[in-house]
């Protein structure tokens, strides 16, 4: 392979979600995560779901008709001023778990209102 030719950075990230559950990821991801929606292409928005960005991030979250759950797959989110971030989802009645098994960060998952387990993460100064 030359140098010219290869992976520069993760485009998206998809979670499935189940039919009808739109309003609850907007409230989610949009109000608790503080991402904007972003348009989908009208052949893809016919299939439902929404899609979310937040700087170069962004989270496709996308229609699956029998819909299950990962349980332990999921994206890590860096984020920053992350005890002010936990607090700010623990206000929109998101339940968080703290997790110190990460050697040099400080991190915790939640899950967003359809059961996809999401990790946030911050490098220690």
């Amino acid at each position: 392979m030359t140098a010219s030719v290869g992976l520069t950075a993760v485009d998206h990230v998809q979670l499935a979600a189940p039919p009808g559950c739109e309003d609850a990821l907007r409230a989610f991801y949009a109000e608790a995560l503080g991402m904007t929606e972003i348009p989908k292409p009208p052949v893809l928005a016919a299939r439902g779901g929404c899609w979310f960005a937040a700087g170069p991030v962004q989270l496709h979250l996308g229609v699956e008709e029998d819909f299950r759950p990962a349980k332990k797959a999921h994206p890590g989110l860096r984020v920053t001023g992350i005890v002010e971030y936990a607090a700010r989802l623990e206000a929109h009645g998101v339940h968080v778990a703290w997790d110190d098994n990460l050697p040099g960060h400080r991190r915790f998952y939640a899950h967003d209102p359809v059961g996809n387990r999401l990790e946030y993460l911050e490098p220690d100064a």
